[in-house]
């Protein structure tokens, strides 16, 4: 008996001192396949994520929900060793949507059609992990934590009672699930609605108020910038908060 009990205290002992050798397979990331290719368009630099940015497919987009999240994406060398750039990784930005291509097969010309993951990145971006003649090349992608530098970004654009505001900058999920707006002149939060990928929509005339915004990330944490936005703000403006996650 005595020596039953000395080996079951020495196990909990090992348990409480060494919990992390029985935990590996728990915390090892997972990854997942998937394409990626470059573009060439657009002013990548507008929304304050430069050339670590992509277009992603639908699957992968979920219909605006996954806009502001990250993603580390390596190349991958073990169906494509000739095209890869071995030991290199980049992290980028979702900030669009791939459209799919019904008239092309989707691994012919359609690589975003349904169900298909795959990453539409920047040149550069793209060259970090693979050549450039490669053209498309298969990777591992994963998603991770949003490092930012600076506070949550937001830009203002519309007309009277029609307020488009893209919010940028996202750090910890990166994604946005729910935001509110509140005028200086009302004490109630207003929900806005979701209009495209990071844009949220008010049909309230907010013109001539300070503006605050109470954001929820993917991962359900909320944070508030208070009259992040001064009265005299114009159509076409940006204002960086000092709130972050």
């Amino acid at each position: 008996m005595e020596s039953s009990y000395q080996f079951t205290t020495a196990i909990l002992l090992v348990g409480l001192y060494f919990p992390t050798r029985f935990n590996i397979a728990e915390t090892a990331p997972v990854w997942f396949p998937a394409h990626a290719t470059f573009y060439g368009y657009g002013n990548l630099f507008t929304d304050g994520y430069g050339t670590s940015s992509a277009a992603v497919s639908t699957v992968l987009f979920n219909g605006g929900k996954s806009c502001g999240g990250c993603y580390r994406i390596v190349c991958d060398a073990k169906n494509a060793p000739q095209w890869c750039v071995k030991g290199k990784s980049i992290t980028i930005t979702a900030t669009n949507f791939c459209p799919p291509n019904y008239a092309l097969p989707s691994d012919t010309g359609g690589w975003c059609n349904p169900p298909r993951p795959h990453f539409d990145m920047s040149q550069p971006a793209l060259e970090t992990i693979a050549k450039y003649k490669a053209g498309i090349v298969p990777i591992l992608y994963r998603k991770v934590t949003c490092r930012r530098s600076g506070g949550i970004r937001f830009t203002i654009n519309g007309r009277n009672y029609f307020q488009l505001v893209l919010i940028s900058n996202v750090g910890g999920a990166g994604e946005i699930n729910k935001v509110w707006v509140k005028g200086s002149r009302s004490n109630k939060w207003e929900t806005m609605s979701r209009n495209w990928g990071a844009k949220w929509q008010s049909l309230s005339y907010l013109s001539g108020q300070s503006l605050s915004f109470k954001i929820q990330a993917g991962n359900g944490r909320t944070k508030a910038a208070l009259n992040v936005v001064p009265s005299g703000w114009q159509f076409g403006q940006s204002f960086k908060s000092n709130v972050q996650f």
